[in-house]
């Protein structure tokens, strides 16, 4: 049994050994993370193994700005090796862009794989005035709309917004230091 819920802050461990053997100490050079760093995420949620507690899968959702439109920045989401292929990942998407809808979110970014997140509503068309703050593979830049319209005037440079992270400073990357950008966001 699996259970998804809000991150918790004994999560935090769990989830960035997660993130790294999913992607790598890399995942701190990705143009979407200039857009993360230092900033508290919207929505944030764990799957957990039921039977143990282990952290198997997450997701998160970054407040970000476009001329002036408000949306959301889903990534990292990740789902543990052991736990891929039975549709974890497909669930925690739901659960993320459902508890997006209900908060009143009206549209929802993304740079991945268009194949497997056009079965959730996301499109390069309804992405393509908008810009990162790095290089970026345009047909991996994707977006949904929660509200019809919500992006029909957004076009430009995607900016962060949302709370800063109090315990999170420049130095959010260890011990790789500033690393360069990546084209594969």
């Amino acid at each position: 049994m699996i259970d998804i819920a809000d991150e918790a802050l004994w999560h935090h461990g769990a989830r960035e050994s997660l993130l790294d053997a999913a992607f790598g100490p890399e995942r701190f050079t990705k143009t979407c993370e200039r857009l993360r760093e230092g900033r508290l995420p919207a929505i944030a949620l764990s799957a957990t193994d039921s039977g143990n507690g282990a952290l198997i899968g997450t997701v998160r959702l970054w407040h970000v700005t476009v001329n002036g439109c408000r949306a959301l920045l889903l990534g990292p989401l990740a789902v543990s090796q052991d736990h891929q292929g039975c549709g974890l990942g497909a669930k925690l998407m739901r659960a993320g862009l459902n508890r997006a809808a209900m908060a009143g979110h009206q549209a929802v970014i993304l740079v991945g794989d268009a194949e497997y997140y056009a079965r959730f509503g996301f499109s390069a068309e309804l992405a393509r005035g908008l810009d990162l703050p790095g290089p970026v593979d345009r047909a991996r830049l994707l977006a949904t709309e929660l509200v019809a319209g919500a992006l029909s005037n957004a076009h430009g440079l995607l900016c962060a917004d949302g709370a800063a992270d109090p315990m999170r400073g420049d130095n959010r990357r260890g011990p790789w230091g500033r690393p360069k950008l990546r084209l594969d966001a």
